[in-house]
């Protein structure tokens, strides 16, 4: 008798310990989300900064789920008229989504944490195309991949003289994702693809020149915005608009912009295919020995020959899709990149250029000529019955875009 009550009362501390543990663990996790996006409140308006600035404020799941749950409850809340957007770092609004952390997520075969990472960040990027309140993203700094998801669908988005925006997703065998389909595809001419295909860099001025923002301002002004936004008391974005332009700058691309060779740009990123893009590059290359086309060939070569196809068709369907189907083919070509049934061209990426840093990745196929058309197909065929669509409330919110 005496043995079965040492038994019990050690089961009853083992039990305790668990339940502390776990508990322990539940706070961890909220902590982390309420450290990782800050809350500050302005009276009549709401900010959320994110924080991560070791990362470059680079987005895990527990930021976007965060996010998500904040944006709703204000969407709620009657006593707020509109709501912002910022990173804590002067480097970076946000870097992207969190690829180190999704690279070792597949390395360890954890394929559920990153589509939960997918489909949160994405159904949060449908929350802000479909929120009913002004929204206005302080772009300062990195603004690159799913940090540009999370705020072009928005209202305002202002950018500064320390803006960089890209979409540089092909660089590490991945595809322009977080509904950059759908914004790259809307571009001056075929700029989006210039952009999608190559990752290369656009600053402030270039953002709003192409319409990707929507104000310009230069930095040492963003605290004077920050106050006055504080200020407001309202719902009306032409008042917001007024308070923005009021410390607005004029913009004017320098002649070294992609935008004063938008000719060219149309010229050769207008091909069906990758390979004719690639070859229209060079011919104007050879002809011109323009510093900017060689490198444009350069950046071309550098990224995976996969990546470039799929990235290609893409844009070329977001074109003519709505911004609920972007996401939802984008969802499907993800699951299809991460799964490396197709290819490894992701996890080797990653490991090149953010993990080992020899920027030498070992794309598979390694070359255009390689890539076949039912590797591309595959990308973009339907789940299948055992795997779910990105689900997301189209009946009851409506895109504006």
């Amino acid at each position: 008798m005496a043995m079965q009550c040492r038994r019990r009362a050690v089961w009853r501390w083992l039990l305790q310990q668990q339940s502390r543990s776990s508990s322990s663990s539940v706070v961890d996790v909220q902590q982390q989300q309420q450290e990782q996006v800050l809350v500050k409140g302005n009276g009549y308006s709401r900010f959320a900064l994110l924080n991560r600035p070791s990362a470059l404020n680079a987005i895990n799941t527990s930021m976007a789920a965060r996010l998500h749950q904040l944006y709703k409850n204000w969407e709620d809340n009657h006593d707020i008229g509109f709501v912002m957007l910022k990173g804590s770092s002067p480097r970076a609004f946000a870097a992207g989504g969190d690829i180190v952390a999704l690279y070792r997520f597949i390395k360890h075969g954890n394929l559920e944490a990153c589509k939960q990472f997918f489909r949160t960040i994405y159904s949060f990027i449908y929350l802000i195309a479909t929120y009913l309140k002004p929204h206005v993203a302080l772009l300062n700094g990195i603004t690159m991949g799913g940090g540009a998801g999370i705020s072009i669908p928005g209202t305002f988005r202002v950018a500064t003289d320390k803006t960089v925006f890209a979409t540089p997703e092909v660089l590490i065998g991945f595809h322009p994702d977080a509904v950059a389909s759908f914004y790259l595809s809307r571009l001056p001419g075929h700029l989006g693809e210039y952009l999608a295909l190559t990752g290369e860099k656009l600053n402030g001025v270039e953002m709003v020149a192409c319409g990707l923002a929507t104000h310009y301002s230069l930095l040492a002004k963003l605290p004077l915005i920050e106050e006055q936004l504080g200020k407001l008391v309202t719902d009306d974005p032409s008042v917001i608009e007024a308070t923005l332009e009021q410390y607005g700058d004029l913009v004017h691309p320098d002649s070294s912009s992609v935008l004063q060779r938008l000719e060219i740009v149309d010229k050769c990123f207008c091909h069906d295919t990758v390979e004719e893009i690639v070859d229209a590059v060079e011919v104007v290359a050879s002809e011109t020995k323009d510093a900017w086309c060689i490198s444009t060939l350069n950046r071309l070569k550098e990224a995976s020959p996969l990546s470039l196809k799929v990235s290609l068709r893409s844009i070329r369907e977001g074109r003519f899709q709505t911004l609920d189907q972007c996401l939802l083919r984008e969802y499907r070509m993800t699951l299809q990149a991460i799964s490396k049934q197709i290819s490894g061209d992701f996890c080797e990426g990653v490991r090149a250029r953010v993990v080992d840093k020899d920027m030498a990745p070992k794309w598979d196929p390694p070359t255009l000529e390689k890539v076949s058309q039912d590797m591309v197909d595959q990308y973009f065929l339907p789940l299948t019955e055992f795997e779910p669509d990105l689900e997301l409330p189209t009946k009851s919110r409506e895109a504006f875009l």
